[in-house]
């Protein structure tokens, strides 16, 4: 499709719309950030970022400044309310034959976007802009016209809204929101309070003191620690003083206990009708309303902000069409509608303490870190097995010429056929096309003479051949780190994989 090289369009500068732009700019795509406000937003808000959230940013170039800034964390305990006691801990350690990253991070959202908004500066000079509020937008076929506040105009190849739950552009393309908002309400509250010298608590860094009739998850952040407990229907918003009260209610006397600031939380289950119409996409909280509990909100943007960034980038290039895309709302939107939904009911029982209701909790727990099966849900208590379509590819190493490399950083920015099978017999292997590169996974070095050093990968042990669990097999890796394509592996493989690339993908024939 020809868009005469127009940028992208990206409404809203909260972290769905940065890490979207980073995403578009790691894949070549022009984009510009466009946000209503004068700043960045300062209010106190999400604050855990899951693993699955970190390898998308490594895959987009902004991990490093993020966990600069942020706070590692490798135990996510429950306590008993009563006594401050242990009753149990999920180690983040669990998933480090998964991924390079077994840890989850805290650091405000106030504090992350400004990280997030430095990088895209770095690499996209000028890209956002403050002061801009959308007031109307005009789609035809070679692109967008955008109108701000003023006489300013725009013109773009796409439009994403990542502006959040009252979002302008789901308003103007007159899209509804359906579903429903919970009675439940949240405190979610920063204070200053020293818990490692003066008055020494041994708390995980997230902690969850669960009970039946109390609650509270108690998070420390880089520089203070984070309060979040349940707010009463109907009950007036704490002052100051009784949440003060409220803190020294779970962790006892300390010497001194600040308030920094406060906010509050509706939980819905809302999501919007339709996420795209024409040019224009929903993202993030525009799309979908859930619940923040067990750090389901932001994390769920960002799944939005992996998936949509390398379909739009296939498109731009003119390597698929524009049927491409409607593959982001076909697989995420199960994840907002049912997956949210089944998370939010196991956390609030781990809260409640109704264990009986979430076997394998700690498993649960774990296992979230990591993402989700597309087009299906978050995967609760799934155990490994072989892999099938759409499943996260477990970030194994491998080994080309120069030495290790991972799974996930194989596919960053090109499909990527996996062909697992012996080295030594010479399998064909070609069929590459644009966004597309076919490769040998083998436990035998391939050989100097079998034409496939270039192509091959070195797998000791048959690693990852055994975590795939498929034996002889061909696995087609997206550039988002799912699983695309997989049948047992025979000599027409190689053709096999590109001519369902030009069908599935790019949409040819």
């Amino acid at each position: 499709m020809d868009t005469t090289n127009l940028p992208v369009a990206v409404i809203g500068a909260g972290p769905i719309g940065l890490i979207t732009a980073l995403g578009l700019v790691s894949h070549g795509v022009p984009v510009v950030v466009f946000e209503a406000a004068d700043d960045l937003s300062g209010e106190t808000r999400a604050g855990t970022i899951l693993t699955r959230t970190l390898e998308v940013l490594d895959r987009y170039d902004a991990l490093g400044p993020v966990l600069a800034a942020s706070l590692r964390i490798d135990e996510i305990g429950e306590l008993d309310r009563a006594t401050g006691t242990s009753t149990g801990s999920v180690f983040t350690s669990a998933l480090a034959d998964e991924t390079r990253f077994p840890f989850v991070i805290n650091i405000p959202q106030h504090e992350l976007e400004p990280v997030l908004a430095d990088v895209l500066e770095r690499r996209a000079p000028g890209a956002l802009r403050l002061k801009h509020r959308l007031v109307d937008f005009e789609q035809h076929p070679g692109g967008v016209t955008l109108r701000f506040d003023g006489t300013e105009e725009f013109e773009a190849a796409y439009v994403l809204g990542c502006d959040g739950g009252r979002s302008t552009v789901r308003e103007l393309l007159g899209v509804e929101v359906g579903g429903h908002t919970l009675e439940q309400r949240y405190m979610l509250v920063d204070l200053v309070c020293d818990l490692d010298v003066g008055n020494p608590r041994d708390y995980p860094y997230l902690a969850y003191f669960g009970d039946r009739e109390e609650w509270m998850v108690l998070v420390r952040q880089p520089h203070c620690w984070r309060f979040v407990f349940p707010l009463a229907p109907g009950r007036a918003e704490p002052t100051s003083d009784e949440l003060r009260d409220k803190a020294l209610h779970f962790i006892g006397e300390v010497d001194e206990l600040k308030v920094l600031g406060s906010n509050v939380y509706t939980v819905h289950h809302r999501v919007a009708s339709s996420w795209q119409r024409g040019r224009v996409l929903l993202m993030g909280d525009a799309a979908h309303l859930i619940t923040p509990m067990w750090a389901l909100g932001l994390n769920t943007g960002v799944l939005d902000a992996s998936n949509l960034p390398w379909r739009l980038a296939w498109v731009y290039r003119g390597w698929a069409s524009d049927a491409l895309l409607q593959g982001y709302e076909r697989e995420q939107a199960p994840l907002a509608i049912n997956g949210s939904g089944a998370m939010a009911e196991a956390a609030r029982a781990v809260m409640d303490r109704r264990l009986d209701s979430v076997a394998g909790w700690s498993d649960a727990m774990t296992r979230t870190l990591l993402g989700v099966r597309l087009g299906e849900d978050w995967s609760l208590v799934r155990p490994p097995g072989p892999l099938r379509v759409g499943d996260r590819v477990p970030d194994l190493r491998v080994f080309g010429l120069r030495g290790p490399v991972h799974l996930h950083e194989l596919c960053r920015d090109s499909f990527v056929a996996l062909h697992l099978t012996d080295a030594r017999r010479r399998p064909p292997v070609a069929g590459d096309l644009a966004g597309l590169r076919q490769v040998v996974v083998s436990r035998w070095d391939a050989p100097h003479d079998s034409g496939l050093r270039d192509r091959a990968y070195f797998d000791p042990g048959s690693v990852v051949r055994e975590r795939f669990g498929l034996g002889d097999a061909v696995v087609v890796l997206r550039p988002d780190g799912h699983v695309a394509f997989v049948e047992p592996w025979t000599a027409d493989s190689w053709r096999h994989v590109h001519d369902w690339y030009l069908r599935e993908v790019c949409h040819e024939g």
